[in-house]
C-alpha cells in the first residue's frame, strides 16, 4: 500500500515535540522551549527531516494570528485604553534608549548611521508570540504587568510600519504614497472598531445565535472572524496580527459567542506550536558554533540591555520595582517581526550577507533562551504577579 512521503515526517515531528516537551516539563520549563528545540532537531541544520522553512513559517504565521485573536478575546478594551501612556511613552523611550545604546556600540565598530538605526529597530521589538504565550499559560495576562506588557507589544506592532518606511528612506527609496495612505486608513479603521467595542456594552454579531446549534458551521464562522479581519488589516498594509487582535476584542464583547473559543482552541494549539518549530528551524548550529563568541556576546548584551531598558520604562511609568524588572525580563528578547526588518535591511543594502546571518542567529537564539530567562526572573522575584486584576474571559 502506498504511503505518502509526508506521513513519516509528520509522525517524526509530532513525536519530537512530545518527547522534548515532556523532558522539559520534567525540569519545569515551558512547552515553548520544547517547540523551539524540536525545530532545531528536525530542521535543515539538525536531522534534516524538514527542510522547507518557508512553508513551515507560513503555516506558523497562522498560529501567531490565532494567538493574538485569543488574546483579544481575553483582554479588556477599557483596561488597555487606560494604559495609553504606557504604550506611547514606553515605546518612544525604548526606541530612544535602544538607539543610544547601539550608537555607543557602533562608535567602536565604525558603523554607519543607517546600520545603527536598523540594529536599534531590530532589538527594540519584543516577541509577541513568546510573551503572550507565557502569560496565557501562567494565567497572568489579566495582571497589571500582563496588561502593561500587552499594550507595549501592540504599540510595537504599530511602530513596525514607520520602521519599515524609515529603512526604505535610508536606502534611497521614495515614499510610496498609496501604501502610506492605506496604512493611515487601516489604523483609523482598527482604532474605530476598538472605540466602538469600548463604547458598546454588548456587541451583537449577525447569525451568532443560529450558529450555536451547528458545530461544523461554528468552526468555519470562527475561522472567518479570526482571519477575515486579519486579512483586512493586511490589505490595508498593517500587521495581520493587529487585525486578529481587534477581531478577538469584538468577539469577546458579543453575545452568544462562547462557541468561538471551543471551536478554534485545537487549531490554536497546533499552529502556535508550528510557529515556534519554524523559529527553531532557523537556528544554524554549525554557523553558531563557528561564531560562538560573537553570537553569545551579542545575545547576552541585547537581552541584558532590553531587560534594563524596559524595566526603567515601566518603573518610570509607575510600576513597582519587582513588577518593572519582571516586565523587563518578559520584553527582553528580540521579536519575530525583527526577521522582517533584517530582511528589508539586507535588501536595502544597509547590511551585508554575513551581518544578516549573524543577526538571524542572534534573534533566533534570543527567542530560544527567552523562556528560561523569564522563568529565572519570575522565580528570583518571587512570582511578582498574584491573581489577575480583572477576571480573564474563558
Amino acid at each position: 500500500m502506498h504511503i505518502d512521503a509526508a506521513l513519516p515526517v509528520i509522525v517524526a515531528v509530532i513525536f519530537a515535540i512530545i518527547l522534548v516537551a515532556l523532558a522539559l516539563r520534567a525540569v519545569g520549563q515551558p512547552q515553548i522551549v520544547g517547540y523551539l528545540l524540536a525545530g532545531v532537531a528536525i530542521g535543515p541544520h539538525g536531522l534534516g527531516l524538514l527542510t522547507d522553512i518557508d512553508t513551515i513559517s507560513r503555516l506558523g504565521s497562522f498560529g501567531l494570528i490565532m494567538l493574538l485573536f485569543f488574546v483579544g478575546m481575553e483582554a479588556s478594551p477599557r483596561h488597555l485604553l487606560g494604559r495609553w501612556r504606557i504604550a506611547v511613552g514606553g515605546v518612544l523611550f525604548q526606541l530612544a534608549a535602544s538607539i543610544a545604546a547601539v550608537w555607543l556600540i557602533g562608535i567602536f565598530f565604525d558603523w554607519s548611521w543607517s546600520r545603527i538605526i536598523l540594529t536599534a529597530f531590530v532589538i527594540s521589538l519584543s516577541s509577541t508570540a513568546i510573551v503572550l504565550k507565557l502569560l496565557k499559560d501562567w494565567h497572568e495576562l489579566g495582571t497589571q504587568t500582563g496588561q502593561n506588557v500587552l499594550v507595549i507589544l501592540l504599540a510595537q506592532d504599530l511602530v513596525l510600519v514607520p520602521m519599515l518606511i524609515t529603512i526604505g528612506l535610508m536606502s534611497g527609496e521614495s515614499t510610496d504614497l498609496p501604501t502610506l495612505g492605506a496604512q493611515i486608513v487601516g489604523a483609523a479603521v482598527l482604532l474605530g472598531l476598538t472605540s466602538w467595542v469600548v463604547c458598546q456594552e454588548r456587541v451583537h454579531l449577525p447569525f451568532a445565535k443560529y450558529l450555536r446549534a451547528d458545530h461544523e458551521l461554528q468552526v468555519f464562522a470562527a475561522l472567518f472572524l479570526c482571519f477575515g479581519l486579519a486579512l483586512l488589516s493586511g490589505l490595508l498594509q498593517l500587521s495581520t496580527v493587529l487585525g486578529a487582535f481587534v477581531a478577538g476584542l469584538i468577539v469577546s464583547s458579543a453575545r452568544e459567542t462562547d462557541w468561538v473559543h471551543r471551536s478554534l482552541e485545537p487549531f490554536r494549539v497546533v499552529f502556535v506550536a508550528v510557529f515556534f518549530v519554524s523559529v527553531g528551524m532557523l537556528i544554524e548550529l554549525p554557523f553558531i558554533s563557528e561564531n560562538l563568541v560573537e553570537v553569545g556576546v551579542l545575545v547576552a548584551a541585547i537581552v541584558g540591555i532590553n531587560t534594563a531598558i524596559n524595566a526603567a520604562v515601566l518603573r518610570s511609568l509607575g510600576s513597582s520595582v519587582r513588577r518593572s524588572w519582571y516586565a523587563g525580563a518578559l520584553l527582553s528578547q528580540i521579536g519575530e517581526f525583527s526577521f522582517v526588518l533584517i530582511s528589508v535591511g539586507l535588501y536595502a543594502g544597509v547590511i551585508g550577507q554575513d551581518d544578516y546571518r549573524i543577526m538571524i542567529a542572534v534573534i533566533a537564539v534570543s527567542l530560544l533562551l527567552s523562556p528560561p530567562w523569564i522563568t529565572l526572573w519570575r522565580v528570583v522575584l518571587g512570582h511578582p504577579e498574584g491573581k489577575p486584576d480583572y477576571p480573564q474571559k474563558a
